[in-house]
């Protein structure tokens, strides 16, 4: 039985370019990079949270149909020690500018090996590389 917090439920995006490289934030005052997206609000879906949270975050918005559903995966915080997060994760291709808004202190577009070196939340090193290793050959 757990008896921790509930998780923290989180609509989140692997964000990749034509070229195969992903996009990933880092918070104000953070030092952990990671996809960007945020929390479901309640009486929210996933992926109105997702268009709500990129506009806000990154100044993004794109059509739902876009958005290609990953899966649901969990993992610790990286930025609220003891609790766990629940991401609905979705792949989005962009070819449009991004830049930081509101939280997010840097925007950095890399490459899946580049983005090994960096420090990175627990989701992003521990789910979502993996799911860009295994999805290469489409990126």
């Amino acid at each position: 039985m757990n008896s921790g917090p509930p998780p923290i439920r989180i609509a989140a995006a692997l964000i990749t370019d034509r070229k195969g490289c992903l996009l990933l934030v880092r918070k104000v005052g953070t030092r952990w990079f990671m996809q960007a997206g945020g929390k479901i609000e309640p009486g929210e879906d996933a992926l109105s949270a997702l268009q709500r949270e990129l506009y806000e975050e990154i100044n993004v918005t794109f059509d739902a149909s876009d958005a290609h559903p990953l899966g649901r995966f969990e993992a610790p915080a990286a930025n609220e020690t003891g609790q766990m997060v629940q991401a609905e994760l979705f792949h989005l291709r962009l070819t449009t500018a991004c830049l930081p808004v509101s939280e997010i202190e840097e925007v950095i577009w890399v490459t899946p090996e580049a983005a090994e070196g960096l420090p990175l939340a627990p989701l992003t090193r521990d789910h979502l590389l993996p799911l860009v290793r295994a999805m290469k050959p489409i990126l």
